[in-house]
């Protein structure tokens, strides 16, 4: 039998009845349920839910969210419901380190990441032939100081051209005005080249070598107004010794980048990170 796969996101101030009421409508609709998972934030008394399920070929997106509306008036949910045969448009941008964008593409190309770059945007010509071969729009837009907001603008009217639902800033090495990170805010992740909130700012890898540490990383985290400080979706260390170098540190942190972007990008891309205040709730496989 044909079927319909969906991903339904929802979160609220946590009360009784929630699980049991979405459930029975979701049954009523002639669903399996594929995954479920919950959280109550004690703190925050506030609930969070994904559920992928799948349902007869014939119900639509707008039919399931359409079914769930009794529970958004009763429980005040903040809900979203995802098709997940559409394949979300994303736009890469990046500056001349390229290494996490050709993850990214490489993930794409095998179907491990489910996405569609509508659109590179870089500051450099550095990854044209890379977007050329790909088949890719490349977008060339040097920041300046004085351009900076004329190039902005563009962005944003880039993603309402492209519908795209995700930026991703693969090492793309300019920091977004406080107007662009609030109008995008979830809209976009960045990959910072060093386990935050140690070591911000300019070559932390060296910053880390100085200080003798004996584990880096990187971070995947929400771009917010805030430089570096938005909600946190991904982070991986490695062991490192006094015997590397500075450019040992920043070969081996090109490889967690690009491991710990992919990871970030798939499990937004897929229903699994729900914004809590200043932190994410990430429900992973």
């Amino acid at each position: 039998m044909s079927e319909k796969a969906y991903i339904i996101q929802l979160s609220c101030d946590d009360q009784p009845g929630i699980v049991a009421n979405v459930t029975t409508i979701i049954a009523s609709l002639g669903a399996n349920i594929l995954e479920s998972n919950q959280f109550w934030d004690r703190q925050a008394d506030h609930f969070f839910l994904r559920i992928a399920i799948t349902v007869p070929a014939e119900v639509t997106r707008e039919a399931v969210a359409r079914a769930l509306e009794p529970s958004i008036d009763r429980f005040k949910l903040d809900l979203k419901v995802t098709d997940v045969d559409q394949r979300p448009k994303i736009i890469i941008m990046v500056s001349k380190f390229d290494h996490a964008m050709h993850h990214l593409l490489y993930q794409i190309k095998v179907n491990w990441l489910n996405a569609e770059v509508v659109a590179i945007v870089s500051n450099h010509e550095a990854s044209r032939a890379a977007a050329e071969i790909e088949g890719i729009a490349y977008y060339h837009w040097p920041v300046t100081k004085e351009n900076k907001a004329e190039q902005e603008e563009k962005l944003l009217n880039l993603v309402s051209e492209t519908g795209a639902e995700l930026v991703v800033l693969a090492r793309y090495m300019q920091v977004l005005s406080n107007e662009l990170s609030s109008k995008l805010f979830g809209k976009i992740i960045n990959i910072h080249h060093s386990f935050l909130p140690s070591f911000k700012g300019a070559k932390p890898y060296h910053q880390a070598h100085e200080r003798g540490v004996k584990l880096i990383g990187a971070t995947a985290h929400y771009v917010t107004p805030d430089l570096d400080e938005g909600p946190i979706i991904e982070q991986e260390t490695q062991r490192v010794s006094h015997s590397l170098t500075s450019e040992d540190f920043v070969a081996t942190g090109r490889d967690i980048e690009s491991r710990v972007l992919a990871r970030a990008v798939k499990y937004h891309l897929e229903g699994r990170v729900m914004l809590n205040s200043h932190r994410t709730v990430v429900f992973t496989p």
